[in-house]
């Protein structure tokens, strides 16, 4: 049987895992008590027992002692009770953003202030997530991002990537990402914009990437910037960094950083045990 364990930070997208594994063909059962899990996983255990794939959700909700989890989880793994941990994340920021918008009350703080729930929750939920199989951040993860992250794991059986790496495109004029942890300035290309029948287009385009890279001083940033990331990477993975955002600026984010966002996500991909996407924040940004 294929016991998997579904926990992590409220408002990280547990409930939406669930429902896709669910769809995957698991049995799912969500937010027991701490004091009923090891039971039930001695039940489900059993040989008589049908169910070849099972996912059970933890959740702060469930008990006041949730610190407590990592203990019970470590001393079923040490009675070998097959398991595997999915932990899901989303950085602070993510998290106040979705509760805010959606008004609702964090479990731990049903009276107080969302950031101190989430910060509160983080303390109990470290050791946890220390110990578990797979962490996924959810800050920038679209849902069929998530789903396909989940069927790659525990549908097709493929090898975990431990870091997500982002790379993006913005505009210096909109301000810096706030979840980008490296950025690279392109302000010193020489910009399209000025060129009437490329102004119009973008970096995705043809002709705006070819007017960028003809110019010796881009591919050599662009092979710079390359041996750097890919320099960094592993680094971060020995390190346990599960999330890399790297920004590319220019003035209004359309064309010079479009052009380099892709170039440099197109020399990544495909190059090692870490997971990659593509975003174009201000690509069709019309303000100011």
């Amino acid at each position: 049987m294929r016991l998997v364990i579904v926990t992590g930070m409220s408002g990280s997208g547990k409930t939406t895992a669930l429902k896709m594994l669910e769809d995957a063909g698991f049995y799912c059962v969500d937010n027991i008590p701490l004091s009923l899990v090891e039971k039930f996983i001695e039940l489900v255990a059993m040989p008589e027992n049908e169910i070849d794939k099972m996912v059970l959700g933890l959740d702060v909700r469930a008990d006041v002692h949730f610190e407590e989890a990592h203990e019970i989880l470590k001393a079923l793994k040490d009675k070998g009770y097959p398991m595997e941990i999915l932990f899901l994340d989303s950085s602070d920021s993510s998290l106040i953003k979705r509760y805010k918008e959606t008004r609702r009350l964090h479990p731990l703080t049903p009276y107080g202030r969302v950031e101190d729930g989430v910060k509160k929750e983080r303390q109990i939920l470290e050791e946890l997530r220390k110990a578990s199989d797979y962490v996924i951040d959810t800050s920038n993860l679209l849902t069929r991002e998530l789903k396909a992250e989940l069927d790659r794991i525990f549908v097709q059986n493929e090898s975990y990537n431990s870091l997500m790496v982002t790379v993006t495109s913005f505009g210096f004029k909109y301000g810096i990402p706030n979840d980008a942890d490296l950025v690279f300035d392109v302000r010193f290309l020489p910009n399209p914009y000025y060129i009437d029948e490329l102004r119009p287009k973008t970096g995705n385009d043809k002709e705006v990437q070819d007017f960028v890279m003809n110019h010796p001083e881009s591919e050599e940033f662009l092979n710079k910037l390359t041996d750097m990331v890919k320099f960094l990477i592993p680094n971060y993975v020995k390190e346990g960094k599960y999330r890399l955002v790297i920004a590319i600026g220019c003035t209004g984010g359309r064309h010079r950083s479009v052009t380099l966002a892709n170039a440099l996500y197109d020399r990544l991909k495909d190059q090692g045990d870490y997971g990659i996407k593509l975003d174009h924040r201000d690509i069709y940004n019309k303000r100011g």
